[in-house]
């Protein structure tokens, strides 16, 4: 349990940093994906954004958790 917790709570921390700062500079509202322009609510971009943050950022810690094979890691 507390290895989930060494990967998702920096991750979630991160991720909102990440998002305050890419949509202080971009509007929710002028994004395109695949070259259409993107028809969800600010609200909506707001999450699926943050959610994707939380994800990359998650995924990062993970990995971190994974290369680094100390016996603090391996009794629990």
């Amino acid at each position: 349990m507390r290895r989930i917790i060494w990967i998702l709570w920096p991750s979630f921390v991160v991720a909102g940093v990440a998002e305050v700062v890419f949509f202080t500079l971009i509007d929710p509202q002028e994004l395109y994906l695949f070259g259409e322009p993107v028809h969800l609510s600010r609200t909506a971009t707001y999450s699926i954004g943050f959610f994707a943050f939380w994800a990359v950022c998650a995924a990062s810690s993970l990995f971190t958790v994974f290369i680094q094979r100390s016996p603090v890691f391996t009794q629990r």
